[in-house]
């Protein structure tokens, strides 16, 4: 009789792990199809099916609107309970809700999955600059500001203008008078700096590497807390030159703040699973992304460390 029962629970507890799997599976990006969130979606959702995280495919939909705003508010007002849906997010997101922009709503207002890629900050000056280190840039930045105008893929308060101020800050200086130049994306850094319209500019490691090894911009420091791998293993980052600069874009996930433990608990299983998995790691690599794997409440632990983080550091610099 003892060996039956025994049989039949494992049984059932097989039954109900089976049955958390979303039936529908579904990815939302806050944005048009092709950008950030559009490829965390996309690495979720192809490396969750080829690992056989999940038994089919996973529908990728598209909620453009204050750099994902417009899909949190969607998420907490309309699909809260639906365990289904996963929904895209970054640390800008964290920075947004930080800085008041997602509405009435702040980061509790949905349940945190995992982030399971990152990109770092960078620092980037002009090939024929003679700044060859953070050091010496900074040096230059402290004894005149005016002279060093930044330009960044982002408005005023976006990453891109924070990794600004955080050049300012360790040079002694105003972030609120710093000489920010907004562009359309690491593409037009890029030219500003080439042409030499601006001195520095303040990017992603995975959209300026290719440019640095190929001379075109020389990266100063990385802002990880550790070099990266690969092409970049000889840039040193900005905690070794003697600065307390870190900024991790991680991307990752949150689901609606009603949804059952059961399918949560599914969703951070399968990710964990997925994750340690070589196909994964191929999908990562793939989409310029550096290993940065948190899960549940380490992950929940994180938005909220960064909320606060973004929080202080939008206050020193006036925003």
């Amino acid at each position: 009789m003892k060996t039956i029962a025994a049989a039949a629970f494992g049984t059932l507890c097989m039954t109900m792990a089976a049955s958390a799997e979303p039936s529908k599976p579904e990815c939302l990006a806050g944005a048009k199809p092709g950008g950030g969130f559009d490829l965390t979606c996309r690495l979720a959702g192809n490396a969750l099916l080829e690992t056989k995280q999940i038994s089919r495919p996973m529908v990728v939909t598209y909620m453009e609107g204050g750099v994902g705003a417009v899909a949190f508010n969607h998420v907490i007002g309309k699909r809260g309970k639906d365990g289904n849906l996963i929904t895209a997010a970054s640390s800008g997101s964290a920075l947004l809700i930080a800085q008041g922009k997602f509405g009435k709503y702040d980061e509790t207002g949905v349940r945190w999955l995992g982030a399971l890629g990152a990109d770092y900050g960078v620092l980037v000056v002009a090939a024929d600059s003679p700044y060859k280190t953070l050091g010496e840039l900074v040096d230059a930045y402290k004894a005149s500001p005016n002279d060093f105008p930044i330009a960044g893929g982002g408005a005023v308060g976006s990453q891109d203008w924070m990794k600004g101020s955080l050049l300012a800050k360790a040079a002694g200086q105003d972030a609120k008078k710093m000489r920010y130049v907004a562009l359309e994306g690491g593409g037009a850094v890029l030219t500003a700096l080439e042409g030499g319209h601006v001195k520095v500019g303040s990017g992603d490691a995975a959209e300026m590497v290719k440019h640095h090894v190929a001379g075109k911009v020389r990266i100063l420091a990385v802002m990880a807390p550790e070099r990266l791998p690969g092409e970049l293993a000889s840039v040193p980052t900005a905690k070794e030159q003697g600065f307390d600069i870190d900024w991790p874009i991680w991307r990752g996930y949150y689901v609606g703040k009603d949804v059952s433990d059961e399918d949560y608990n599914w969703w951070v299983d399968a990710l964990k699973k997925m994750a340690a998995t070589p196909e994964f790691a191929k999908e990562r690599e793939a989409r310029g992304l550096f290993e940065f794997t948190l899960l549940g409440q380490d992950f929940e632990n994180r938005v909220k460390e960064d909320v606060a983080r973004f929080k202080v550091l939008a206050k020193e610099s006036g925003m």
